[in-house]
């Protein structure tokens, strides 16, 4: 082979490497120079991440569980975050769909790169995978340096809550998703990483399930000092935490009963790992340790 073959050989490929990315399903995509124009997104919290990126003017779709912030309720519905209109999706032409990787979603998103449809799928299920996520859509949108702001200021802000509960008692916590059955949160979870980074200690052992349902029996053995439960739907938050003392009063021994230790906290700040999550850490940290968070409360309440 001569030497001027080879060298066109050698720019070619250092091309191919530079247009040519991953997407985190494993499949290669030829990048866009430009970034999109139009983007659907189909999971709640991959929107709030749009939207916190100045992307929201960008947005002409998402699924009908998308309700925040508020400018995303407004917006087209392609279905829901469990059963995405593959039709609708197609109908409003995205030069971008963003996507999580549980199989109904992955289901629609090989069916939307099938008609030449641009998909980024995300796995979110953890907070360093949520900082990560932040990160890819930046690049994929065209604006790293603000994402990289973004994942600095979420990594910066639970880091302060991180060192402010560290050396503060580690209190057992039973985070409830559900009170029939009562599932919980266990260590194989997020939830788990929040409970955690706020100063406490998950009060279910490990199990196979990330959110298994326990009994009477685990729930009188487990002793927790905290009970945290997310609330349901949107009924006001003060008439849930009066339903939750009630339910939980049967269980009088336990110590999160005795000492008035049960919380209600809205799940879309913790349940959706998405930017917010700095508010659903802040308030865990408080419910745990609110002596260590007197003047950061007095401070938000005068603002």
């Amino acid at each position: 082979m001569n030497r001027r073959l080879l060298a066109i050989l050698v720019i070619i490929s250092v091309f191919a490497v530079m247009l040519v990315f991953v997407n985190e399903d494993g499949r290669q995509k030829t990048e866009d120079s430009s970034p999109p124009s139009s983007i659907v997104s189909l999971s709640p919290n991959l929107t709030e991440i749009i939207f916190a990126l100045g992307l929201g003017e960008k947005v002409v779709a998402v699924s009908s569980d998308c309700d925040w912030p508020a400018e995303a309720k407004i917006k087209p519905k392609i279905g829901s975050f469990w059963q995405p209109n593959t039709e609708a999706i197609i109908a409003v032409k995205p030069d971008l769909v963003v996507c999580e990787t549980f199989p109904q979603q992955q289901e629609t998103a090989q069916t939307l790169k099938r008609t030449g449809l641009n998909v980024l799928s995300l796995r979110v299920e953890s907070l360093d995978e949520l900082l990560a996520a932040i990160q890819s859509i930046g690049r994929t949108a065209g604006c790293a340096e603000k994402a990289g702001q973004l994942t600095a200021d979420i990594n910066d802000q639970l880091n302060q809550i991180r060192a402010k509960t560290f050396s503060a008692p580690k209190l057992k916590i039973l985070w409830v998703v559900q009170i029939e059955p009562v599932r919980v949160a266990g260590v194989n979870t997020f939830i788990n990483e929040i409970i955690e980074l706020a100063g406490g200690q998950n009060a279910i052992a490990p199990t196979g399930d990330q959110y298994p349902s326990i009994s009477t029996e685990e729930i009188i053995g487990c002793a927790a000092d905290v009970i945290v439960q997310s609330a349901m739907g949107k009924q006001d938050i003060l008439k849930q935490q009066a339903d939750a003392k009630q339910f939980w009063s049967r269980f009088s021994n336990l110590p999160a009963v005795k000492n008035k230790r049960i919380y209600v906290i809205d799940p879309d700040t913790v349940l959706r790992l998405g930017p917010r999550v700095v508010d659903g850490a802040y308030k865990m940290a408080v419910f745990l340790h609110p002596e260590l968070f007197t003047w950061e409360q007095e401070a938000k309440t005068e603002k």
